[in-house]
């Protein structure tokens, strides 16, 4: 874990890989479907440029790699001839990605399982990958100068992707790549959620996360930090959700209204969330429109308290919940744990010793919470009933965000790669 981050120069100026598996491994991978597609999950290695497939459940043994950046001479050469996008890219590298490229944000597949598409952030753009040959299908240039998260339409037709530096959500056909609308945003979008109808898509922003001003007095320089929700069929502005009325009105001024991950409950009557600085999470009631319930997770002494030090003004970051509702999972990405917690009680289970987990999110069966180790680059599983730790596979550089999908059943890598 890095003692200290490089802070964003140019805000100034402008601003998983197993052991080879084999036929075994692969057939360890969740039965085929009569669609002749196998369920798979995506692990974004963002700072290698790759993606692994791996089992959704069971061992979530490596089932193939893609390279996600097969043109990169190509757009490394569009921004060595740009000083702006060139200074971007910089800015990038020595900011958020740690002295690192980002080349592999986000990512889903489409629904007949032939092609995955990835955010990509330094080259701002998003990009559809034939997972048969490797080969980019399409590419979209975000506005601005870099590409965020993503979410899927519950259809699996459409991918909303946050313009991180033109405050902007581009909404596009996950086949074809012609975009379908954009929306406007608080400063730097994040988090993308669909609501599971698909009538409505939320977006969280979560201002300038890159510079020293990380002391809560100085929260109010963060920037324009908002829930803006639209309808996902005009992409117009239903209601905007400010957190910090919220925070405010549940006695919790100190806290950022910096809004990260979060996940709905299965009826969609609850939201929690993450927000900047703060170990735990929050309860969020819809029809209230009030913060309920605060869940402060346990630090690890060994974390400096020195705000400045914790990776892009995050302390924990990445939260879901099992299908049933009944238990949630959290990433102390900066505590180095990661830990499933009664959602009843807000009573937390075994904290799993994890390097750094950057994501947590649901194993295809929905037996097990899946976290990603950017620290180790591993991907571990844990087991929702139990709270403890149950598979754990090594994947690519500084693994990211997973993501459920889709290959086909005999798929085992692009070929020739």
């Amino acid at each position: 874990m890095p003692a200290s981050r490089t802070r964003h120069l140019c805000s100034v100026a402008a601003a998983l890989a197993l052991t080879a598996a084999g036929p075994a491994a692969a057939a360890s991978a969740a039965p085929a479907g009569a669609d002749g597609l196998r369920e798979v999950l995506f692990v974004g290695n963002n700072w290698d440029g790759t993606a692994d497939v791996i089992a959704s459940s069971g061992d979530f043994a490596r089932i193939g790699r893609i390279d996600v950046i097969p043109d990169k001479d190509a757009r490394m050469a569009e921004i060595n001839a740009d000083p702006i996008k060139w200074i971007y890219f910089q800015a990038i590298r020595n900011s958020v990605g740690e002295g690192h490229d980002q080349f592999a944000d986000d990512m889903y597949s489409t629904p007949d399982g032939r092609s995955v598409v990835v955010s990509r952030p330094s080259f701002a753009d998003v990009v559809s990958i034939d997972l048969a040959t490797g080969r980019v299908n399409w590419r979209f240039a975000v506005s601005g100068y870099r590409a965020d998260h993503m979410a899927v339409s519950p259809d699996g037709s459409r991918v909303a992707v946050s313009a991180s530096t033109a405050n902007t959500v581009h909404v596009l056909d996950i086949v074809t790549g012609r975009q379908l609308g954009s929306f406007p945003t608080g400063d730097k979008p994040h988090e993308n959620v669909f609501t599971k109808d698909g009538k409505q898509i939320w977006n969280m922003s979560i201002g300038d996360v890159n510079t020293a001003l990380d002391d809560p007095g100085w929260d109010w320089t963060k920037g324009d930090r908002r829930i803006t929700v639209v309808d996902a069929t005009t992409y117009k502005q239903v209601k905007v959700i400010d957190m910090r009325q919220r925070l405010d009105a549940a006695g919790l001024k100190d806290f950022s209204d910096a809004v990260r991950p979060a996940v709905f409950s299965p009826d969609e009557s609850k939201l929690y969330f993450q927000v900047s600085f703060f170990n735990g999470f929050l309860e969020y009631d819809l029809a209230t429109d009030r913060i309920t319930r605060t869940k402060t997770l346990p630090k690890n002494p060994a974390t400096s308290e020195d705000r400045t030090t914790w990776v892009n003004d995050s302390r924990h970051h990445g939260i879901s919940m099992n299908p049933a509702g009944t238990k949630l999972c959290v990433a102390g990405t900066m505590d180095d744990y990661a830990a499933v917690v009664d959602r009843a009680t807000l009573q937390e289970g075994p904290l799993v010793t994890a390097s750094k987990p950057y994501w947590a999110t649901v194993s295809g069966d929905g037996k097990d919470c899946v976290v990603s180790e950017s620290g180790a680059d591993r991907v571990t599983a844990i087991d929702f009933a139990t709270g403890r730790k149950v598979a754990s596979v090594p994947v690519g550089d500084h693994p990211q965000r997973v993501r459920l999908g889709h290959v086909r059943t005999d798929w085992s890598g692009p070929a020739g790669r």
